[in-house]
Parts: C-alpha cells; sequence; structure tokens
C-alpha cells in the first residue's frame, strides 16, 4: 500500500463483520428489527458482506429506496420530509414501510398507500438529548415529526410511528426518549403495529451498554406485544472500519500556528470534521496535545479558508511526502463527499479479511466534468 498514490479511503471487512455481528446479536436478543440507514453509508460495493447477515435498509430519497432494491434485495422502510405527485407512487412500489412527516402529508397520499405498504407517522417527542444543534431533531422550530399537542386522534390508516431523537447517543438516551414518546404518545401504542425507533444508537462504539439497550427493547416489547420495534442506526453499522489515508504536502506558517498541508479536504472528503466539528484520530500523532512537541494544524488542499482542524502533536517534525491515517472515516464520509474546486475524491480500497487488497473506486476528471454537466 506504500506505493499506492493518496489520499485514499481504506475499509476493513473484517471491522464490518465485527459491527455486523454485534448488530445481529442485538437484534436477535431483543427481538428486534435493525436496519441500515443509507444516509450513514451507501458503500454498496460492500453490500454483498451486509446480504450475508440479512441487512435491509432505510431510505429517504428514491436513491437510496432504489439501492436498497438493487444491492440489499429488498424493499425500503422509507422517509421523506415531504413526497410529491411524481414520487409518490415510485416510493410505494420500492417500500415496505412509508413514513409521513405530518398528518397533512398522509392524508394527501393515504388513498394511494392504503392497502399496499405500511403507513407510519413520524413523532417528535421533542426530547433532547443532541449536543449539536444541526443534528438535532428535537430542538425548538424543528421540521420534523408531529409533536404530542398537534395529534389528537389517530388518523384511520396510520400503523406504525416514528420517531428520531438521538445522534451517536447511548442507551441511556434512548431511556430518555422512550420516557417521553410514552409520557405523550403512549395512549396511542396500544392501536399500531410497529414503531421505528430511528436512529442514532452507536451500539459499537467501546463502552456503549449493550445489555441495557437489550433489558431496555425488552421490557418495552412487554408492554407493548402488539409492536413490531425497528431500529436504523447509521453511523454503527461502519463506526471504526475505515480510515483516510493522506499525505503532508507543504508546511507553512502564520501567526505562530504550522499548519501540514495535506492532499484531502476537510470540506470535500470530511465534511462532518467542519460541520459537527470534530477532531479525528491521527494514528501516527500522540494521543493528546504536546506544545512542547511538534504540534500541527491540519489544512485542507482547497480555497475555503475554513478548510482546516486542529491541532496534533507528533513526536517528530512532520516532513513533505509522510503519509496520515486519519481513522474512522467511513460513515458518514464516502456519501457526503463533494467535488467542490474541483478536489478529486480519494480512491476507495476494501481489505479483505485475508488482507487482499480491492480498489472499489477510482476517479478521474470525467467524473467531475459529468457532475457538473
Amino acid at each position: 500500500m506504500k506505493s499506492f498514490p493518496t489520499p485514499y479511503y481504506i475499509v476493513y471487512e473484517d471491522k464490518l463483520r465485527r459491527n455486523l455481528q454485534l448488530i445481529t446479536d442485538v437484534a436477535r436478543r431483543a427481538d428486534v428489527e435493525i436496519i441500515m440507514a443509507f444516509k450513514a453509508n451507501a458503500l454498496w460495493r460492500t453490500f454483498g458482506i451486509f446480504r450475508q447477515f440479512g441487512i435491509s435498509s432505510t431510505a429517504s430519497s428514491l436513491n437510496e429506496m432504489q439501492l436498497a432494491i438493487d444491492e440489499l434485495h429488498c424493499k425500503a422502510h422509507s422517509y421523506c420530509p415531504v413526497y410529491t405527485d411524481q414520487t409518490i407512487d415510485h416510493f410505494i412500489g420500492g417500500s415496505s414501510h412509508i413514513t409521513f412527516n405530518s398528518v397533512a402529508q398522509f392524508n394527501r397520499f393515504r388513498h394511494k398507500c392504503i392497502g399496499k405498504v405500511s403507513c407510519g407517522l413520524r413523532i417528535n417527542p421533542m426530547c433532547r438529548v443532541v449536543d449539536t444543534d444541526i443534528y438535532d431533531p428535537s430542538a425548538p422550530g424543528s421540521r420534523f415529526g408531529v409533536t404530542a399537542d398537534n395529534l389528537k386522534l389517530l388518523p384511520d390508516g396510520i400503523e406504525g410511528f416514528h420517531f428520531h431523537a438521538l445522534c451517536e447517543s447511548t442507551s441511556y438516551d434512548l431511556e430518555k426518549v422512550l420516557t417521553a414518546v410514552e409520557q405523550q404518545f403512549g395512549h396511542f401504542l396500544p392501536q399500531l403495529k410497529w414503531i421505528n425507533m430511528g436512529g442514532g444508537h452507536l451500539m459499537t462504539r467501546d463502552g456503549y451498554d449493550i445489555d441495557h439497550l437489550v433489558r431496555l427493547l425488552t421490557d418495552f416489547k412487554r408492554r407493548y406485544p402488539n409492536l413490531h420495534v425497528i431500529l436504523e442506526p447509521g453511523s454503527a453499522f461502519c463506526w471504526r472500519t475505515g480510515d483516510l489515508i493522506t499525505s503532508v504536502i507543504d508546511v507553512v506558517e502564520n501567526s505562530g500556528i504550522t499548519t501540514a498541508i495535506i492532499d484531502a479536504s476537510f470540506a470535500c472528503h470530511m465534511p462532518d470534521c467542519l460541520e459537527m466539528p470534530y477532531k479525528p484520530i491521527i494514528s501516527e500523532a500522540l494521543d493528546s496535545v504536546d506544545t512542547s512537541r511538534p504540534t500541527y494544524r491540519l489544512g485542507g488542499n482547497s480555497c475555503l479558508s475554513g478548510d482546516f482542524v486542529g491541532d496534533w502533536s507528533f513526536d517528530h517534525h512532520l516532513q513533505p511526502g509522510e503519509r496520515l491515517t486519519l481513522e474512522d472515516m467511513n460513515h458518514y464520509t464516502t456519501v457526503k463527499t463533494n467535488m467542490f474546486n474541483g478536489i478529486q475524491h480519494p480512491a476507495i480500497l476494501l481489505q479483505r479479511s485475508n488482507g487482499d487488497i480491492e480498489i472499489l473506486r477510482t476517479f478521474s476528471y470525467d467524473d467531475y466534468r459529468s457532475r457538473m454537466s
């Protein structure tokens, strides 16, 4: 791999399988269904691995729905903030479940859906457990879901509820949200067939209390034996299953800040680092910042002034040509990359369990040109 040009993403099959085994074990122990959210992972060339574990998916667009059909060989659990006259029939044809964001949306299309697909309503318990506003569906003024004060009667034809209030959260956060759901919407639950508890269940993170999650779900099902329980995490499936390998190209200094400019871009290839924001782990860096050691900000190779993240300390001075491993760059990376500034996409590689390297995709000028056409 030392000869393969940077930047490139590399996904590890053995780590994917580890996560998939954990997730399917939770589903079996709690007797629930756990499906994958494409918004965190749409790297379909790896889906042969997912199919071996019987994974199906959720979809929030026609493209995601079609990807579920083509590559996971299943119909999708679909949720879209709004459906249109142009999209609704396609969603009905490719979905097993459709969740509507509002009662008005359901009433608009109920005549098309009833008898063809199981219809649900997104609810919003307004229980805030997410620290970052951009990722918090329960923030005041949220456009997602129906609040309890706006749902006096269950619309005829609604078979399930869907809520989503988590983001890389714990089972104890889910417990808080479930309490709010039961307090506000509990009188409707005996009338339903299913409940989708959305995403954000980061059960593959070290330290996550799996046993507590299983107890929480089991107890909930005991209270509502009529409900089929669904979870749809995104990050959990691909958590710590891939890295981004990049190279230092130049080192510059300004106002006492030393920046190592890399051949990748936070804005183009790691946008969550700027949106969250968060600082990824670099394998070659020290565990913590120590300004008595060589310390660097990392700058991306685009013209955006804010395309940087920092700081990291190293046990040596960085040199042009040196490679850095930015860890945990599989979930919410390849699905969110962009070609701002015409920056080339990193190649995507898969390391098989036997150590073999498979090149899944490389990119060229033609990809940029066709995207702009």
